[in-house]
């Protein structure tokens, strides 16, 4: 999975100009950091999501096959 890069000092020293301790603020950052190791992007969910679209595009075809088949008895048994 792609992880959003940014400049963790950077981060750290903003903290502390607010008014977090630094201590404080590197903890912060650190757990920033850790939490992007879980974060799921778009393209990683696609990815994942690729056999499920191709499952209900057969599933659709399959139903419409079915559906085509009801409709066509339905029609017989009347006309």
């Amino acid at each position: 999975m792609a992880t959003v890069t940014f400049d963790t000092l950077e981060l750290v020293e903003k903290l502390v100009k607010s008014g977090i301790e630094q201590k404080q603020a590197e903890t912060i950052v650190r757990v920033i950091a850790e939490a992007q190791e879980s974060i799921v992007t778009k393209d990683y969910l696609d990815i994942k999501l690729a056999p499920i679209n191709t499952d209900l595009a057969v599933l659709k075809w399959m139903m419409g096959v079915l559906l085509a088949g009801v409709i066509s008895l339905v029609l017989k048994a009347f006309f």
